[in-house]
C-alpha cells in the first residue's frame, strides 16, 4: 500500500494580518510546517498554531527561512555561511520553544521560500542550513527538493533527506519548480492536481508544465496555506489520494 505525508506552510499570520485558515487544513494534512518569526508569523500566532497542530495529531516541523519579513522570505539574502546558520538555528530554538509549551517538539526542518530554492545549488546555504540542524541536535530530518545540493549535504551529515513535491505549484521538465514569477507557476484547478499527486503517490511521476511526464521521487506533498482555496485544494487531495487506497501520514 502506497503512503505519503501531506503538508501545509502554517503559522505565517502577522499581527493583525491574517494568512491562510490553519486549523482548518488541520483537518486534512498530516505535517505542520510552522513559520518561526523570521519570513512570517510572531510569537502569539506561533504558539497558536503549535497548540491548534498538537489538538488535531498533526506532526510540527520548522519552516526556517531568510530574515525577510518585508518580502515574505521569497528574496534571496546574500549573507555569511555562518549568519545563516545562527539565523537558522535561532528560529529552530524559537519554535521548539513554543512546541514545547504546547505539548510537542520539532520533528523535522523545512526551508521556506528563496532559502528553499537557493539550497537546491548554492553550497554554501546548504551547508550552512545543514550544519544549522545539526547543531540544534536530534537528527530532525530535512524536508527538501528533489536532486538539491542540500539533500547531498544532509546525507553526507548523516541526517535523513527527505524529498517532497508540491501539489499547488508547476514544474518545469527538469523537475524544477516553475518561478512565481511566471504565468501558470500556481495550480488551482482541484481535479487536475489531484490526478497529478495521485499519479505521484502510485507511479512516482507527474505532469510537467509543458505537459511532458517526469520522475519526482517524493515522500511529502505540500499544499501551500497562503495560495487562495488552500483548504478545499487540502481536502480534495487527501480525498483523492484515499480513494485511490493511498495511506496518509507523517514521514515523521
Amino acid at each position: 500500500m502506497a503512503i505519503i505525508d501531506l503538508n501545509s506552510d502554517v503559522g505565517e499570520s502577522f499581527g493583525n494580518w491574517e494568512m491562510g485558515d490553519d486549523a482548518a487544513i488541520f483537518r486534512s494534512v498530516s505535517s505542520a510546517n510552522v513559520a518561526c518569526g523570521f519570513h512570517a508569523g510572531d510569537p502569539s500566532t506561533i504558539a497558536g498554531t503549535c497548540r491548534d497542530a498538537v489538538a488535531a495529531g498533526v506532526t510540527i516541523g520548522a519552516h526556517v527561512g531568510y530574515r525577510d519579513l518585508a518580502g515574505f522570505g521569497r528574496r534571496f539574502l546574500d549573507c555569511s555561511p555562518t549568519e545563516l546558520a545562527d539565523d537558522v538555528l535561532y528560529q529552530l530554538g524559537a519554535l521548539q520553544a513554543l512546541a514545547q509549551a504546547a505539548g510537542a517538539r520539532i520533528r523535522y526542518v523545512k526551508p521556506h521560500g528563496a532559502l528553499y530554492n537557493t539550497i537546491v545549488h548554492h553550497e554554501a546555504h546548504a551547508q550552512a542550513v545543514v550544519d544549522a540542524v545539526r547543531a540544534f541536535g536530534g537528527d530532525l530530518p530535512l524536508l527538501l527538493l528533489p536532486g538539491s545540493v542540500a539533500l547531498a549535504r544532509a546525507a553526507a551529515a548523516g541526517l535523513r533527506g527527505v524529498a517532497e513535491a508540491f501539489a499547488d505549484r508547476a514544474y518545469n521538465p527538469d523537475g524544477t519548480l516553475v518561478s512565481r514569477r511566471e504565468p501558470g507557476a500556481v495550480l488551482h484547478d482541484p481535479d487536475l492536481v489531484v490526478a497529478n499527486m495521485v499519479r505521484l503517490a502510485q507511479t512516482g511521476k507527474i505532469t510537467a508544465i509543458d505537459g511532458s511526464i517526469i520522475r519526482v521521487d517524493a515522500e511529502s506533498i505540500c499544499v501551500h496555506g497562503d495560495t487562495p482555496g488552500s483548504v478545499a485544494m487540502a481536502a480534495a487531495v487527501r480525498a483523492g489520494l484515499e480513494s485511490a487506497g493511498v495511506t496518509v501520514r507523517s514521514f515523521a
